[in-house]
């Protein structure tokens, strides 16, 4: 696989991280309800805004908890090799993360990528969607992930999806190469679409590695 010149979108909350930060902070800090939003999400009744929404809305206004909280959930340990590995390839990588925001802000600046997710503006607590989309066909996603990909699919570049959950499936309908792990994975295998699978980052730099040796 030639990673020249190409655009790799990287799923943050299950792809970077090792666990869901959101899930886990809602595990640990939210009132019980935010488990039927989230169902109605993974029905498909709502989208993930209205979702992210309704679930903030249960969680204490309590900065440093909340912070606290997301940051128990470790990175990936493959991580910083799978950015260098891409980097030196040739491909541009931009985090794309349909989550709180805040944490996948903090990993992106810290591995100085550039990343496409949602805020939180702490003086109201209010979630802003910076990258939503109004244009999109369900224009009801906190951040498009399918607008980075049709953007860089205009200037020629090729795509590459790497992701794990629900949030990641509209970008997967679209991105030239997939690779993906858990809800992901099975979204897929259900519907035909070609991927990758991968259990860890550290696998796939393996498989990218692999590769490359074989091109």
């Amino acid at each position: 696989m030639n990673l020249r010149g190409a655009a790799v979108f990287l799923d943050f909350d299950g792809t970077v991280t090792t666990y869901d930060t959101g899930l886990y902070l809602l595990e640990q800090l939210a009132a019980p309800e935010w488990r039927a939003i989230e169902q109605r999400y993974l029905a498909g009744e709502i989208g993930s805004r209205e979702c992210m929404v309704g679930q903030w809305d249960l969680v204490p206004r309590d900065r440093d908890r909340i912070e606290s909280v997301t940051r128990a959930v470790p990175l990936d340990p493959g991580f910083p090799a799978l950015v260098d590995h891409l980097r030196s390839a040739g491909a541009t990588v931009t985090i794309v993360s349909d989550g709180y925001g805040f944490r996948a802000r903090e990993v992106a600046a810290d591995a100085g990528l550039p990343v496409l997710t949602n805020d939180v503006d702490w003086a109201t607590f209010e979630i802003r969607f910076p990258d939503q989309d109004p244009s999109c066909p369900c224009a009801a996603c906190g951040t498009c992930k399918q607008a980075p990909i049709r953007e860089a699919q205009s200037r020629g570049a090729g795509t590459v999806l790497i992701g794990d959950g629900a949030s990641d499936a509209k970008a997967a309908e679209l991105a030239d190469v997939v690779f993906a792990k858990d809800r992901l994975a099975g979204w897929c295998r259900d519907r035909g679409r070609a991927f990758t699978p991968f259990s860890d980052l550290t696998d796939l730099v393996s498989t990218l590695v692999k590769d490359a040796d074989l091109s």
